[in-house]
């Protein structure tokens, strides 16, 4: 995303019939190139100089192993963006 006007939007949604809490996270940046979607959740990744790439490998991790939930990628393009979308079953 850009440091000026990047923005990112969250949306949310509950799934009355299975009790799945649905959490959007879209955002307008440059999206991910589709020879690096495979890529994205693997510890180390990043297409960053600086950093360690453990963003969303970490995150994945700890919706899925803790929460029992789900972490993926929904959609992206260099036109709109990139949209990521955690599924909860709620209790």
């Amino acid at each position: 995303m850009s440091r000026d006007g990047g923005k990112i939007e969250v949306i949310t949604e509950f799934q009355s019939e299975n009790k799945i809490v649905k959490i959007s996270v879209k955002d307008n940046g440059t999206g991910i190139q589709s020879k690096y979607r495979k890529e994205i959740f693997k510890p180390g990744y990043s297409t960053k100089s600086t950093g360690w790439g453990l963003g969303l490998s970490l995150s994945k991790r700890i919706i899925e192993e803790y929460h029992g939930g789900e972490l993926f990628l929904v959609e992206s393009s260099k036109e709109t963006g990139t949209t990521m979308q955690i599924s909860l079953k709620s209790e």
